[in-house]
């Protein structure tokens, strides 16, 4: 039968990285590995007579209680997961269980520590098979809870990773030999921060394999390729990039990659770090690292696994994991209703009078554009993703590469927004709405790689504008879904859709919103938002 606690499954958090003897010893005295930090956000207010207003997060661990009311599972200063729970003093059985709505901390620094471990770190594999025996571990605990309702064979689990803890979680679900007792089949979804699925690069080079020192040599990509099961004969990348997800191991829709893009808060080794990653990072990893793609069994890339950016660094005060911006991302991409892809499909552009003459002429034209997107939710103060041009985080698209294959590599994916019901909060605005900004910069043209300047207006846009989508849910079994958009500056004309609820239940749905730059200017671009939309947790019953 199908789990009945959907989509509220346990929840198993794995940290990240620590370099030195006294960073372990610093995660592994602390209960929560750093998921219980929170954070404390200045904005600007109108009044400059005014303190700064604060914005207080609590914490991932702290919101997950409040919010959703998942518990811990450490009791009288002792960790039931551990085998010497499982009797009492008399050698009679405690029948420790779990709820299903609980947060279990992978503690595998343990080991690695001077006060509770050898001092000695295991490696990746080796973390990964522990990852393996912690899935079942809950498993057993969870289906032993009779109020849960749950067989072995329904249980589903999340896992929600920082950094290397992301790559533990791959090196679990997508190499086999790091899971011979089928643990990761049990995985529901997985949740990454600022993870470099591609390796982490210093000063443009990628960390050698020779590095062994404080076991950097573990984001070497050859490296990984071995612990992530991307070497024949298992599987084998068209590149030498390791960003792969094979999708006969794990699915890639359930999949999401949060990415940081604020290298400037990251303060490790007093800036060198951010000073070394550069310009597109989050101060450790660069931003196209942090991002996972779908492996065909033929080898040919697959789907993009859903993303989506704040700017936030890696770690710190003002880090990934301790932000608003990563939580809602978080929560949605777990427990909501309506899932997004969103797509942008260019299907015209038109150069500069003098530029498009030079094409004419048969000269080499070439431009980067650069597509802006920033999607927020109605009634917020943050973006579930923000892309933007001065924080290196833009999709782009070569005017060479467009102009061989104006199908192909003119559709570019942009990022996924994942929706959740709260009719019970607000009856009277039980819709599903956000705004997304879409902005495209008139790019730098270059004719026979010579930078053309003639009538260039540094900061201008070939496409500037704002599409507010709202979805209202059906109120009655069988009624279609509702979809409103409007671009905001084009007077606010209402575009309304209907959407088959059986059919979003059964796949998806494409919504195509024409986009162009006002009348026929030069140069101007034209083309389509897609919205792939599906539904998400359909068996979910939204408590708030």
């Amino acid at each position: 039968m199908p789990n009945p606690n959907t989509p509220f499954h346990p929840i198993i958090y794995v940290r990240g990285y620590a370099m030195t003897a006294d960073e372990i010893d610093a995660t592994t005295a602390d209960p929560f590995c750093g998921f219980n930090l929170g954070s404390t956000v200045y904005r600007a207010v109108p009044d400059k007579e005014r303190a700064p207003r604060k914005f207080i997060f609590q914490s991932p661990v702290v919101r997950l209680a409040s919010d959703f009311k998942y518990g811990n599972i450490y009791q009288d200063g002792y960790d039931i997961l551990d085998d010497e729970w499982e009797t009492d003093a008399t050698g009679k059985s405690t029948g420790n269980r779990l709820a299903s709505r609980s947060i279990i901390i992978f503690r595998y620094y343990d080991q690695a520590s001077r006060m509770l471990g050898s001092g000695k770190t295991p490696s990746i594999d080796d973390f990964a098979r522990q990852l393996g025996d912690l899935v079942l571990r809950v498993r057993d605990l969870v289906c032993r809870n009779e109020q849960n309702g749950v067989g072995q064979e329904d249980f589903r689990c999340y896992l929600v990773a920082h950094s290397m803890g992301g790559l533990i979680c791959r090196a679990l679900l997508q190499n086999p030999q790091n899971d011979p007792r089928k643990a990761g089949r049990y995985v529901d979804k997985l949740f990454t921060y600022a993870t470099p699925h591609n390796g982490i690069e210093v000063a443009g080079m990628n960390v050698p394999n020779w590095f062994s020192l404080n076991d950097m040599n573990n984001f070497n990509r050859e490296r990984m390729a071995q612990y992530l099961g991307l070497t024949a004969p298992m599987s084998k990348p068209p590149d030498d990039r390791v960003d792969w997800l094979p999708e006969e191991r794990f699915s890639p829709e359930r999949v999401f990659c949060m990415v940081g893009t604020n290298r400037m808060d990251y303060e490790v080794a007093m800036g060198l770090s951010r000073t070394f990653s550069g310009h597109g990072s989050d101060g450790l990893v660069r931003i196209d690292n942090a991002t996972l793609r779908g492996l065909k069994s033929n080898g040919q890339p697959g789907q993009p696994c859903a993303k989506a950016f704040a700017y936030r660094s890696h770690s710190g005060y003002y880090g990934i994991v301790n932000s608003e911006e990563a939580y809602q991302n978080l929560t949605r991409f777990l427990f909501g209703n309506v899932r997004v892809d969103i797509w942008l499909d260019v299907t015209d552009i038109r150069l500069p009078v003098e530029v498009q003459k030079q094409q004419d002429a048969g000269k080499q034209i070439n431009a980067l554009y650069q597509f802006e997107i920033l999607a927020s939710p109605r009634g917020k103060l943050w973006y579930l993703t923000r892309r933007t041009a001065v924080e290196d985080s833009v999709a782009c698209m070569s005017h060479a590469n467009w102009l061989a294959a104006p199908k192909e590599n003119g559709s570019l994916y942009l990022s996924t927004v994942f929706l959740a019901n709260r009719a019970k909060v607000n009856p009277d605005r039980a819709t599903l709405a956000y705004c997304l900004t879409l902005n495209v910069r008139v790019p730098d043209y270059e004719i026979e790689r010579k930078l053309w300047i003639n009538e260039h207006y540094e900061g201008s846009y070939l496409f500037r504008d704002q599409i507010l989508v709202e979805m209202v849910p059906p109120s009655t079994p069988g009624a279609k879904w509702k979809v409103s958009s409007s671009w905001q500056g084009t007077g606010l004309n209402l575009t309304t859709t209907e959407m088959n609820g059986k059919a979003l239940q059964a796949g998806k749905i494409e919504l195509k919103i024409p986009l162009s730059s006002a009348g026929t200017t030069s140069p101007g671009i034209d083309g389509q938002l897609r919205f792939i939309v599906s539904a998400w947790n359909p068996d979910a019953v939204m408590e708030t």
